[in-house]
């Protein structure tokens, strides 16, 4: 891993964002980007706001100045706010210990931009929400879920408060993003010493048998891993299984030939991600 790109906004998830990528860049010498997205709207470079309809109302040509320098300054001050939000992320990663820290300061749409800028990035970090629904504990950003479809990079959807990561559980279904994340989590030197728990979830027979062989081959030689065979919802059984403590993060891959390929984008990822306490990492 030689570069990680973690997107901040004005959201409460900033410091837990910084605290993510610090884990991850300590751990395998990664340089990181913090990437901060003005709207079009808040700078001032998007569509003029229009005034006209005062004239009718009596407003004078002066009120109209105002009112469009008034515009012109809540664009500089949310430049000023980004900057200074860009500069607060690279002095905490610092703080942390991570060595390279470049900020990236974009104009446009979050999600496109994101998209745009992660075929550098070997991992991308964003939070699960955004800054207009910091408290929103059932609501998924719409940003979040634009940029989890769109990506082609692992992406890592990080709770608001960061928690170390001493056990990984890996929701595997024997499909080829599920592989391609457990392969991951196996072979990345960041999870080297990390307790691995790959967790089938199915009902009793060949198929999930032959999933757990598959597993088990790939574990093998591997110390602190093991396989768990579970019966039940897979939402239900996963978060069960988390709030246990049987992870401290959450691997899965984007798409699968199961019940599980629903966990992305669908109805149960969301619920994972929105309702959960853990980071979770996706893989397509």
């Amino acid at each position: 891993m030689k570069k990680i790109l973690c997107a901040i906004d004005a959201s409460t998830y900033g410091p837990s964002l910084c605290d993510h990528a610090a884990w991850f860049a300590l751990r395998s010498g990664a340089s990181v980007d913090v990437l901060h997205v003005l709207d079009r709207a808040e700078t001032g470079s998007g569509p003029r706001l229009d005034l006209s309809g005062s004239v009718g109302l009596g407003a004078s040509e002066a009120l109209l100045e105002k009112l469009t320098q008034a515009d012109e300054a809540r664009g500089q001050a949310a430049q000023a706010h980004g900057r200074a939000m860009l500069e607060g992320a690279r002095a905490r990663l610092q703080a942390a210990g991570v060595a390279e820290v470049n900020l990236v300061h974009r104009h446009g749409e979050v999600a496109e931009t994101l998209i745009e800028l992660e075929k550098d990035a070997d991992l991308v970090i964003i939070g699960k929400r955004g800054e207009s629904h910091n408290f929103a504990e059932g609501h998924l950003g719409a940003k979040v879920e634009r940029v989890v479809r769109g990506s082609s990079r692992p992406i890592l959807v990080a709770p608001r408060v960061f928690m170390p990561i001493t056990r990984v559980m890996v929701a595997y279904d024997g499909g080829a993003s599920a592989t391609k994340a457990l392969d991951h989590v196996l072979g990345n030197p960041v999870f080297a010493d990390i307790e691995v728990v790959v967790a089938i979830i199915g009902d009793p027979g060949a198929q999930r048998d032959g999933r757990v062989a598959n597993a088990e081959a790939r574990l093998a030689g591997r110390a602190q891993a093991s396989v768990r065979a579970l019966e039940g919802d897979v939402e239900t059984v996963l978060k069960g299984a988390l709030r246990k403590g049987e992870g401290d993060l959450l691997v899965m891959g984007a798409y699968g030939h199961s019940r599980i390929r629903e966990l992305i984008v669908g109805s149960t990822t969301t619920a994972m991600i929105r309702t959960g306490k853990v980071p979770v990492l996706l893989f397509r």
